[in-house]
């Protein structure tokens, strides 16, 4: 079983996911800010990360930054989800070493699909 560290500060969408992804198979830690994350992520070494973007304490940008700049770490494929799909987020979220890039509201489809390519599936 893989586990998926999510990163949401947003508990609807947190539990949403959560719930959907564990019938899909998949073991889910979660974190509500980008530091939890981070802390979580060294410490669990998840399969793949779900990261939003916008966090409290440390947004997913520079806790990507960080994970991606850890050895124990900048392994583990990060795929950033936003809600706020602005010009340059997606091309930023890369620039921070994300693996991948979605946005919300999720299509479970469509990211499971990415989870799958990012775990080799």
């Amino acid at each position: 079983m893989h586990t998926i560290l999510l990163v949401e500060d947003n508990e609807l969408n947190r539990d949403m996911l959560t719930r959907r992804l564990n019938r899909k198979g998949f073991q889910i830690l979660t974190a509500e800010d980008g530091k939890e994350g981070v802390d979580l992520a060294i410490q669990h070494r998840p399969d793949l990360i779900l990261m939003d973007l916008s966090l409290p304490v440390m947004d997913g940008w520079e806790a990507t930054r960080l994970l991606k700049s850890t050895d124990d770490t900048k392994q583990i494929p990060v795929i950033a989800l936003t809600a706020h799909a602005m010009a340059g987020d997606e091309a930023e979220a890369y620039r921070a070493g994300c693996d991948d890039f979605d946005t919300k509201p999720v299509d479970l489809e469509r990211l499971l699909n990415k989870i799958n390519a990012a775990l080799g599936l």
